[in-house]
């Protein structure tokens, strides 16, 4: 079932996720429906909390990215409970976007490395390295864990530069592909 992304401006985008268990309910059903509604929206990364989950899962599919580097072909995972051991590396640009923030994107810098921990969709742990591509999409999933966008690393002043925009999003003036839910609209608008 594809599910409404929240969108910029929702108090839960900005909340630290908490860990959960492997009777989270329905647990199976949520990664298939984020699956289906980030493929929908034409993303390669979802957190819980674009959904409405203050969750620490996020889900990726680098696959399109695999032109670039290939070792991203078939680049599928499930990261519950991650949390960050180590960046390093130098930062480097990318011109980022995200579900949450339809048409808003900026050059975001990274660091090129990372060691994460976490347990995959079975609550198997994992602590792994990745780089380049994947490392980023990492990151900036992950930071929606920890109740940060994309927008959060900008200088104040490019910040203040696309506030407007930002604003209009949050009250549903801005156009999607995909179903979003909007925190300054009232319900029967």
């Amino acid at each position: 079932m594809k599910l409404p992304i929240v969108a910029y401006g929702d108090p839960i985008l900005k909340r630290v996720s908490v860990d959960i268990k492997p009777d989270f309910p329905n647990l199976k059903e949520l990664i298939a429906d984020m699956f289906e509604t980030m493929y929908a929206a034409r993303g390669v990364g979802l957190a819980a909390p674009q959904v409405g989950h203050s969750i620490r899962l996020f889900i990726i599919d680098a696959t399109p990215f695999n032109d670039d580097e290939p070792d991203l072909k078939d680049f599928k995972k499930v990261f519950i409970n991650a949390h960050m051991i180590d960046e390093t590396g130098e930062k480097w640009p990318f011109n980022e976007g995200c579900l949450s923030i339809p048409d808003i994107r900026e050059d975001i810098y990274r660091c090129s490395n990372i060691r994460i921990s976490y347990l995959d969709e079975n609550f198997v742990q994992h602590e792994e390295s990745f780089k380049g591509l994947a490392a980023r999409v990492i990151q900036h999933e992950y930071d929606h864990t920890d109740g940060k966008l994309f927008t959060d690393h900008l200088s104040p002043l490019r910040k203040r530069l696309i506030q407007k925009k930002l604003n209009d999003i949050s009250k549903g003036i801005v156009k999607a592909e995909y179903k979003m839910k909007f925190p300054a609209v009232k319900k029967g608008r």
